[in-house]
């Protein structure tokens, strides 16, 4: 089973289970949460009600082209359920995301949810995080002195760009895609990172995840719950 195969079936088993009739879902942003979205398009056509809040304006036009009716964040106290990939995710269900670029969306709208699970393919499964640049975001003003002092924390940075440009978030703010030689204290790295002046969120999701979807070695789904 390639990849492709792997991210259509768990974003579809999150969907067949944990998405249900009259649910306002939080809509996750990548390539493994096109599945979930595509599969609530099949499903608002066999007759369910469905509303769902997305995480960037790409998955606001992904949701509508599968006639998702979307809600503002701001209309609703909390959401059923967010179902959204990562980058990387270990053991203790500590995760990377942003590698889309949407990494503080991704994490209010999983705040917000009653139930936060994780669709990901095998590969995304490690022992430790760190292997994948850990993306910050910053705002613009001030952005090299922000990156300087990320430095400080013993990783290579990088600027995110896009078509040569500055890579701009959804909420106009610019991301440092941070590379570790591996990250040993994941929530002591978070709080340090959030609290370095310019940095509005990073990408760490710590004791966040309730559920991860995954495929396992014999390339059969697997559905672990988090123990808190």
């Amino acid at each position: 089973m390639d990849r492709l195969d792997e991210k259509a079936l768990v974003g579809e088993t999150a969907a067949i289970q944990y998405v249900k009739d009259g649910m306002t879902v939080g809509l996750g942003t990548g390539s493994t949460a096109y599945y979930v979205i595509k599969k609530m398009g099949e499903m608002i056509k066999e007759g369910m009600e469905l509303k769902g809040v997305a995480t960037s304006k790409a998955t606001e036009k992904l949701a509508r082209e599968y006639g998702i009716q979307l809600v503002d964040i701001n209309e609703v106290e909390e959401l059923d359920v967010a179902i959204d990939g990562a980058d990387e995710i270990d053991a203790n269900f500590f995760a990377i995301k942003g590698g889309g670029g949407a990494l503080l969306r991704e994490k209010i709208i999983a705040s917000a949810a009653k139930t936060f699970v994780v669709v990901a393919d095998g590969s995304k499964k490690v022992q430790s995080l760190g292997q994948f640049p850990l993306p910050v975001e910053v705002v613009p003003f001030g952005y090299k002195q922000t990156e300087r002092a990320i430095r400080k924390l013993g990783c290579k940075t990088e600027m995110r760009f896009k078509d040569d440009k500055l890579y701009v978030t959804d909420n106009g703010n610019y991301i440092v895609d941070c590379s570790f030689p591996s990250i040993q204290n994941p929530s002591q790295l978070h709080e340090t990172l959030n609290n370095i002046v310019g940095v509005v969120e990073n990408g760490l999701f710590i004791h966040m995840v309730d559920v991860l979807i995954s495929v396992d070695k014999q390339h059969e789904i697997s559905v672990d719950i988090a123990k808190r």
